[in-house]
């Protein structure tokens, strides 16, 4: 595969933000309107005759499927997410929904020899990768999954692609320029680093599951979250799915992690999860804290024992967290991941 000269990209780029949405390597994008849309996050998703769980089931959509809304409805149940979305012919709850947008991108001519962290700016991108010669599907990634971009050339359409490199499985593969957001480092600098750690902490109680960031006492940051599902069984990760409790500390921070079982060639519905943004373990375990692209539930116990936050507040948190992590430490592949005893976090019933 031949790198991307600058005048290969003048040539194609002019075509690019026209041409990529009707591309077999892209959902068909064009037909909604992305200021009211969402991406169905789980295998199936009801829709009611009205925005009460107990209402008649009047239709389906599947994974991925990505549906028009017309107005956002607080029905009053149920009481811990009680937001519904009216779609064509009735209700659908946000638990499983992921609002989304499409949002193209002016794909760079080239990107830091170090790597730049993206984000992807559409509900989903295929992934490919060259297997004997062949382009071959790999990964799905995202609305604001993160990634990590370590070149652009062109890609099987004769469009500009991003090379991503993989963490997990040490390898690339490339989508799309136009589906991914190049992020500035102002975006991801450091939030209060001269606070020294004993003066930042984190609270999370699991009873009420709300999360708390405390900087000399004052409160910073106040939010719902999800945390592990109360089951001391073994998840798809091998570790019970209930968050501990206790008093724990930041110890390594990523700001694009790939959880999952590792297959390259897994199904949509596999537990396969390329560019979890802003995760921050506190145990060694694998808990963690991190943004969250397949449900809106949050409020109650969701996860395999990490703590799903909304994506805004999982970046804001891991600016805020030590250990300091700035940009320009950040490269690929030697340094995608920050470690060091940082932030105290307190989990406990109340």
């Amino acid at each position: 595969m031949k790198p991307l000269s600058r005048r290969d990209f003048l040539k194609i780029s002019a075509a690019a933000l026209g041409g990529l949405a009707f591309t077999p390597y892209v959902p068909p994008l064009k037909e909604f309107d992305d200021s009211q849309l969402v991406r169905v996050g789980t295998t199936s998703v009801s829709v009611y005759s009205r925005p009460d769980d107990e209402s008649t089931i009047v239709g389906q959509w599947f994974q991925d499927d990505l549906v028009h809304y017309y107005d956002v409805v607080d029905s009053g149940t149920p009481d811990y997410n009680p937001v519904w979305y009216r779609v064509w012919g009735g209700y659908m709850h946000r638990a499983r929904l992921q609002k989304v947008k499409v949002l193209y991108n002016s794909p760079a001519a080239s990107v830091r020899e170090t790597g730049q962290l993206a984000e992807v700016t559409v509900p989903y991108t295929q992934a490919v990768r060259l297997v004997r010669n062949v382009w071959t599907n790999v990964y799905r990634l995202y609305y604001e999954t993160v990634h990590w971009v370590v070149g652009v050339e062109e890609g099987p359409d004769g469009e500009p692609w991003y090379r991503l490199h993989d963490e997990l499985h040490e390898i690339e593969y490339i989508v799309p320029a136009i589906h991914l957001r190049l992020i500035p480092d102002e975006e991801i600098a450091p939030i209060s680093p001269e606070v020294p750690w004993q003066d930042k902490r984190l609270e999370l109680d699991l009873s009420t599951q709300t999360l708390t960031a405390l900087e000399n006492d004052v409160v910073k940051l106040k939010t719902t979250i999800s945390s592990g599902l109360p089951n001391s069984q073994p998840g798809p990760n091998g570790i019970p799915t209930i968050t501990p409790y206790g008093k724990f500390n930041i110890h390594s921070k990523l700001p694009s992690k790939h959880m999952g079982n590792g297959s390259l060639f897994a199904d949509v519905g596999d537990y396969e999860l390329p560019g979890v943004p802003w995760t921050c373990f506190f145990t060694g375990k694998g808990h963690a804290f991190h943004g969250t692209y397949w449900h809106d539930n949050f409020g109650v116990p969701m996860s395999h024992g990490c703590v799903n936050m909304r994506n805004a507040e999982a970046r804001w948190l891991f600016r805020w967290l030590l250990p300091i992590f700035e940009p320009a430490e950040m490269s690929v592949p030697s340094h995608v991941e920050k470690t060091g005893y940082g932030t105290q976090v307190e989990i406990y019933y109340s």
